[in-house]
């Protein structure tokens, strides 16, 4: 079995020495550096570049650069979707985003982790767990989504969040480690904004 395979496979694989990983990880890194280095007004040369990045993409996507990810075939996106400035995407598993998703400046959104032990932990080798977005979520500046994470529809997660457990549809989230403070209800559509 290949590394690539054990990653696909939520096995421990090498992340550090295998050369086929590193070099599909050296492209995708190319592709978002030059993403990154275009011009705000180049919008169509970004969209070109990001449907060459990620691995599934709609129509409308914007991504405010600067954004770095691993692989980017991991990478699933929905119509509408939306990122400001600095997100990080760590695909050794997929990352799939629903319809309508709204991600604020300084985001990341982990599926490697490493093993606790350090013996492992030095050869290398790490895990990937995938992450699940639904449709309608609005995430937070500087929120941190940890591996095998699934945030529902119809959710908001607070700003600065570690989100380390799945969250439920139609509801408000926050805090490190991130928790449901409450549901969204039909009284939300009243305000602009609520602080809990």
């Amino acid at each position: 079995m290949t590394e690539k395979e054990k990653m696909r496979n939520q096995m421990l694989y090498d992340a550090n020495y295998d050369k086929d990983l590193l070099k599909e990880r050296a492209a995708a890194k190319e592709l978002c550096f030059d993403f990154n280095q275009l011009r705000p007004s180049e919008t169509e040369r970004q969209t070109e570049l990001l449907k060459k990045i990620l691995g599934k993409t709609k129509e409308a996507l914007t991504v405010t650069a600067p954004f770095w990810c691993d692989y980017g075939y991991n990478i699933e996106v929905g119509e509408n979707f939306y990122s400001n400035h600095n997100l990080v995407i760590l695909d050794g598993a997929k990352v799939t985003f629903g319809d309508n998703v709204f991600i604020a400046p300084g985001c990341g959104f982990y599926t490697a982790g490493h093993p606790i032990d350090h013996i492992r932990r030095n050869k290398g080798l790490e895990y990937a767990y995938p992450i699940t977005v639904g449709d309608n979520v609005w995430i937070g500046a500087g929120v941190h989504v940890m591996p095998g994470v699934t945030i529902g529809s119809d959710v908001v997660i607070g700003a600065g969040s570690v989100v380390v457990k799945d969250i439920p549809d139609h509801s408000v989230a926050v805090g490190n480690p991130c928790r449901v403070i409450r549901p969204i209800t039909d009284a939300d559509r009243e305000t602009c904004f609520n602080r809990g």
